[in-house]
């Protein structure tokens, strides 16, 4: 079939299940070819073809919500609903996203990117349906691995105890990004292998009406003897006691099965989960037999191997370089542990994992809970790492701050990904946390201008007594810097001066510094000195220093990768406000306050104007007599 033709889900209501089967094949072979070049989440939709035109053929959207948890198993949705055509702008600057987006289709009615939500957000969208008087079905589809999730779980507890008429879609590949923990995974293991249960139990509730009703005592004997054969049915009736009727499990590939079970759910009353089990990355051998989460999301690969289209000889990883630091100290300290909320593969810990097995703690997408976690192992006087991407911190706020900063609790925190991500977009720039976390006692915020620098932050941190301590990392790879044999501790709250000048002052850290150096080699051409400065502690500031610069009536350009608003640059002009010096000549660059889509690093920075050129410009607007000498 021609995808390209496709404009909306309407079509498949005319095709037997003989062209649907047909059709999944054409969507498989497309995503393949297509991911190949861009990259993108392969192994989600690869699994959810059926599912998705099941989804499709059974519900009539956007009358109906169909709504996708988290979202990276959204690329036949698109397709269905005529966005074929775009595949070759996936995830690229101004192309296609990678996850629902409502300003590309009236059929993505939630926006997604992290997980959990979208119970919650069909428990809104019921409510409004019935204040209305609207008649629709409310159809959200979540993973196994996001079901763990606090947010699905309350809403849960929410729609059982309402008891809105719903259909939930557990999609249960037995992965989410990693191999799934947690105790509701081995649930989801009892019932895989329990069979047809809500049939079974059909049928016994039909043999229980036949007992003629003589008396109450007998008929209190049978709903006895009804609850004890259901749970003789199926071990862990966690849904049913949840107010869900159960359905499943089903074989998410299966037209017919599925077609079946879809039209039941549909004639029952209040919430139903229907549990369709799947196979991640069916259809192309690499991603079907991946077991530890490589081909959840790629980059570029060869369709013939599955090898990685990469290029050779790069620096370590970021991820890689600390975690790995983390895991040589952990063998001269027996207190260290490593933390991730559902991330090993992508913190690259799996090294760390193989070798101190009873010290990595994987608890799943439950990022509020690794974050307490920590705290209470310092409580017991061990020293724990926290590798948590920027973006996934946001979700575990409150306990940084309550349960962390407040008692002054010793937790590394490990922030993977800060700064721009690029192709994952706006749900996924690690852009606030120096913001969020900045106003918080206590804590302190660093960041290296290399992977050498990175080892000796890892040494400090862990090193370090006083209180909570961050390190913020870039995704991609590292400098290629020479590394130092010997690790040392850096003081906290110091800055290192790269290049000396005396016009003007650039106050930057991390993966903003080479714009920096950049610059002032350009300006050094026109006779303007620049001293560029890594501010590489962000709390506290190096007081010291920056009061010299103040002192000296040196103008000042902080530079950040991160939004403006509460920013280091803000931490700058509030320090030179605050003791006084109140005509300081202060600017600040970064991001402006707004969200940033997809799209590679450097035409993200070029959007906003983080480039070398904007640099030198605002130095000219700081130092305006030498614009007109050079």
């Amino acid at each position: 079939m021609d995808l390209l033709s496709i404009k909306d889900p309407s079509f498949l209501n005319d095709l037997e299940i003989k062209e649907l089967e047909a059709l999944s094949e054409d969507i498989r072979h497309f995503l393949i070819k297509k991911l190949s070049k861009t990259g993108g989440h392969i192994g989600p939709n690869l699994g959810v073809v059926e599912l998705t035109i099941a989804l499709h053929k059974c519900f009539d959207s956007p009358k109906d919500k169909i709504i996708w948890d988290v979202g990276h198993q959204s690329y036949v949705h698109k397709i269905l609903t005529g966005r074929a055509s775009e595949f070759d702008t996936l995830r690229q600057y101004k192309g296609l996203c990678g996850f629902p987006k409502m300003a590309e289709s009236e059929h993505d009615v939630w926006e997604t990117g992290h997980s959990s939500t979208s119970l919650s957000a069909a428990m809104g969208m019921a409510i409004a349906r019935d204040l209305k008087g609207e008649n629709s079905f409310i159809v959200p589809v979540i993973g196994d691995g996001a079901l763990t999730g606090g947010m699905a779980l309350e809403a849960m507890n929410h729609i059982g105890h309402e008891k809105k008429n719903m259909i939930v879609i557990l999609n249960d590949n037995e992965m989410s990004i990693a191999p799934n923990v947690g105790a509701l995974h081995n649930v989801l293991g009892r019932l895989r292998t329990a069979g047809k249960y809500q049939w079974a139990k059909d049928e016994l509730e039909m043999l229980l009406k036949k007992i003629p009703a003589v008396g109450g005592r007998l008929a209190s004997t049978a709903e006895r003897i009804k609850d004890s054969l259901k749970y003789l049915l199926v071990s862990g009736m966690f849904f049913e006691e949840m107010g869900f009727t159960y359905l499943g499990p089903v074989d998410g590939h299966n037209f017919e099965v599925l077609f079946e079970h879809l039209r039941y759910a549909k004639k029952t009353e209040g919430p139903v989960l229907l549990h369709v089990v799947t196979k991640k990355g069916k259809g192309y051998k690499p991603a079907e037999t991946d077991k530890v989460g490589t081909w959840h999301g790629t980059g570029p690969y060869k369709i013939e191997t599955g090898d990685f289209l990469k290029p050779v000889n790069t620096p370590p990883a970021w991820s890689k370089l600390i975690s790995e630091t983390v895991r040589k100290l952990a063998r001269e300290d027996k207190r260290i542990i490593a933390i991730t909320p559902a991330m090993p593969v992508g913190s690259k810990l799996e090294g760390f994992a193989s070798e101190f097995p009873d010290r990595m703690i994987d608890v799943g997408i439950a990022e509020q809970h690794a974050a307490t976690l920590a705290a209470g192992l310092v409580t017991q006087k061990m020293k724990p790492f926290l590798a948590i991407y920027s973006t996934f911190l946001q979700r575990a706020y409150d306990q940084v701050v309550h349960d962390i900063c407040r008692p002054n609790l010793n937790v590394f925190i490990g922030i993977d990904r800060a700064g721009l991500v690029g192709a994952d977009g706006e749900t996924h720039q690690g852009v606030f946390d120096i913001a969020f976390l900045r106003s918080l006692p206590n804590i302190v915020i660093m960041m290296p201008k290399d992977e050498n620098e990175g080892q000796h932050m890892v040494y400090t941190a862990l090193k370090y007594d006083d209180g909570p301590i961050a390190l913020r990392y870039p995704r991609g790879n590292g400098l290629g810097v020479p590394m130092d044999k010997q690790l040392k501790a850096i003081p906290i709250g110091t800055w290192e001066i790269l290049r000396e000048g005396k016009d003007a002052a650039i106050l930057t850290f991390g993966t903003t510094i080479g714009m920096a150096i950049e610059a002032a080699n350009l300006l050094e051409k026109k006779g303007i000195h620049i001293k560029v400065i890594n501010a590489r502690f962000i709390k506290p500031l190096d007081e010291q220093m920056l009061t010299q610069l103040l002192n000296n009536n040196m103008p000042i350009l902080t530079i950040e990768e991160s939004v403006l608003q509460g920013g280091f640059g803000s931490a700058v002009s509030e320090f030179a406000h605050d003791h006084g010096y109140h005509h300081a000549i202060i600017d600040r660059m970064g991001v402006p306050d707004k969200f940033i889509e997809h799209g590679s690093v450097d035409a993200l920075l070029e959007e906003i104007g983080l480039t070398t050129a904007n640099v030198v410009k605002k130095i000219y607007t700081l130092i305006p007599k030498k614009e007109k000498r050079a």
